[in-house]
């Protein structure tokens, strides 16, 4: 066991030294998580603000100003634009797809008034589903609460006293204000650790190729094995200082709450790590440049992500692909990473994902260690 240890720690103070000498990949072990998490938390929100407004109000009268207040006072829309037609509005959009339109018909106030059912248009570019799924849902609610408060005062006016068939008093835990960046920057928390562990640790082994000193590794008794967790070891512990770095910059720059414990977050990242840098060792080991590395990891990447639910819910995917999910380690980091910044949970309810890790972390890096063989090619 002592000699074990001490050819490991002369691979990995070898690889230390390497490390300290690039600057380029000092750069991207450290600054590179911090800009993907900074860039990532920022782009991958499903949140809308200030979505530009036409409109085109036809009756100019004081329930549509107060329709066109209502949306500008909810600090999701502004008005960019009076028009006097339908057709102009249309052609608003076509130039600005972000743009959406609201046609106000003449005669509004005074069905209002009536008692009749006054309809309000709105005309949004359906072209991205998402962004226009959540400015229609942001409409409705809001002419939905004009529409309510219209109803209670004409009651009011009658001498009736309202009543409301059905009240609907929702509570939203864990995310009581629905944003969601404090959904997507957890996932991102996952994503960016295990990009970087990944491409990191898949150009290990190739980088000795391409420069010639693996032949003298051949020559040495170091077993595979004391090899592979040698190379392990920094790239495990540049990690560990990026678990450190992204989890500040979640929390303070992004102001996202963490409600769980850091050790345990901290800890089962680990268990995490160990199935990206065992991932990445492997790459390594099946690849003859950093050109080949680099693009086997990329090839890997993507479909993990889009298979992880990181973005989109593992349930909206064919059954079949959702069976194939439980393949992806990274579905269940996914969810202890949410459930501790979100949800504060425990080792009782995120044992079963931890041991899902462990297990392919372990399966991983034993894999790693029976493809590599002390030879070139």
């Amino acid at each position: 066991m002592k000699i074990f240890l001490l050819r490991v720690k002369a691979i990995a103070r070898k690889e230390l030294i390497q490390l300290r000498r690039d600057r380029r990949m000092l750069f991207i072990a450290f600054m590179a998580p911090i800009i993907q998490l900074t860039l990532f938390g920022y782009a991958a929100t499903l949140d809308v603000t200030a979505v530009p407004v036409v409109v085109c109000d036809l009756d100019r009268s004081m329930q549509s100003r107060a329709i066109l207040s209502d949306l500008t006072a909810s600090g999701y829309f502004v008005i960019r634009d009076s028009v006097s037609s339908l057709s102009a509005v249309r052609a608003d959009i076509d130039d600005n797809s972000d743009m959406v339109g609201i046609v106000i018909p003449e005669g509004l106030e005074r069905d209002i008034d009536r008692g009749r059912r006054a309809v309000v248009q709105t005309v949004i570019d359906g072209s991205n589903a998402i962004y226009a799924t959540m400015v229609r849902s942001y409409l409705e609610q809001i002419i939905a609460h004009r529409a309510l408060e219209l109803s209670d005062a004409r009651i009011s006016r009658s001498g009736l006293k309202p009543v409301v068939p059905l009240d609907v008093r929702p509570r939203v835990w864990y995310n009581p204000t629905l944003k969601s960046r404090d959904f997507m920057v957890p996932g991102v928390f996952a994503l960016v650790l295990m990009i970087i562990s990944t491409v990191l640790t898949s150009m290990a082994i190739v980088k000795e190729k391409e420069r010639g000193t693996i032949e003298q590794l051949i020559v040495t008794p170091i077993r595979p094995v004391e090899l592979i967790a040698g190379k392990l070891l920094p790239f495990a512990i540049i990690s560990f200082i990026d678990i450190v770095l992204v989890t500040l910059v979640a929390v303070f720059w992004f102001g996202i709450p963490l409600h769980g414990s850091f050790v345990l977050l901290f800890l089962l990242s680990a268990l995490f790590l160990l199935t990206t840098l065992g991932l990445g060792l492997l790459i390594s080991t099946v690849s003859k440049t950093q050109q080949q590395a680099m693009m086997i990891s990329m090839l890997l990447i993507m479909p993990i992500i889009l298979l992880s639910g990181v973005f989109s819910p593992i349930d909206n995917m064919p059954v079949s692909v959702q069976y194939f999910t439980y393949l992806i380690p990274l579905r269940y980091f996914i969810v202890i990473v949410r459930y501790i910044f979100m949800k504060g949970a425990g080792l009782s309810v995120l044992w079963p994902y931890a041991l899902a890790l462990a297990a392919f972390g372990v399966a991983l890096f034993l894999l790693s260690a029976a493809r590599f063989k002390k030879r070139i090619g």
